[in-house]
């Protein structure tokens, strides 16, 4: 159990010591929604808003609903759909707006790792369907990319069932390229975000957390490090 501990935390704390060529800072707030409507079936929905570097302008929109088969509980399949907006914004100031559409499937698994305390891994392939930079650019495109999520919520106080208190987030996931890399950063790697965060569980149904998201990105124009600070409310029914 405390090995699992110490890698979340290498995982979040070393994550910013990578080469980086630039560095961002940013502020995202998420709201993750998931509800079980009968033993097997059930939904789930993000929506996040992530602001450009030094907080100048609302950069991205995201929507991502998705439809849950549970097998039971602790295996949970998911066929969603995801939009993304992004707005940019030149040196001169000129604005534009790019959109993009997701499908997606994933399968999570959750398991306890000591009394109050579960460790969620989630595995997501997703279709990128990239719209044009510009109206007549032409650099529309289509890629693939696979995800790993690993996701802690370690109770500050013990308790054999976690409902209510404060608790320690820590979670780590890496973005891999599998297709059509060439379009998207020519590099097998895309990213990683290492997050900790400090939460609140009001109840089984609602958590609300705030935290630093260390985001490590591979582009065209070299290495870049976003350091973020989030907030997210989690909701359960």
């Amino acid at each position: 159990m405390k090995k699992i501990y110490v890698l979340l935390l290498v995982l979040c704390l070393s994550a910013g010591r990578l080469a980086a060529q630039s560095s961002q800072q940013s502020l995202w707030g998420g709201l993750f929604h998931t509800h079980k409507l009968s033993k097997h079936w059930g939904y789930a929905f993000d929506g996040q808003f992530r602001s450009a570097d030094d907080v100048k302008y609302l950069r991205n929109i995201l929507l991502r609903p998705s439809v849950a088969y549970y097998i039971d509980n602790n295996h949970v399949f998911n066929l969603g759909y995801a939009y993304i907006g992004t707005n940019s914004r030149d040196i001169s100031g000129s604005k534009s707006f790019r959109a993009e559409s997701r499908t997606f499937q994933q399968f999570t698994l959750t398991h306890k790792v000591c009394p109050g305390t579960n460790l969620s891994h989630r595995f997501r392939l997703e279709q990128r369907y990239m719209g044009e930079s510009a109206d007549g650019a032409d650099d529309n495109y289509f890629s693939q990319r696979f995800r790993y999520f690993i996701r802690a919520v370690v109770p500050l106080k013990k308790d054999s069932v976690f409902s209510k208190g404060l608790f320690l987030g820590l979670q780590n996931e890496v973005f891999v390229n599998i297709q059509n890399k060439d379009k998207v950063n020519d590099s097998f790697f895309d990213q990683n975000r290492a997050y900790i965060a400090l939460g609140y569980r009001f109840s089984k149904k609602f958590d609300i957390e705030a935290g630093y998201m260390n985001q490590f990105s591979k582009t065209f124009g070299g290495n870049v490090t976003n350091n973020i600070l989030q907030v997210a409310l989690y909701t359960r029914l």
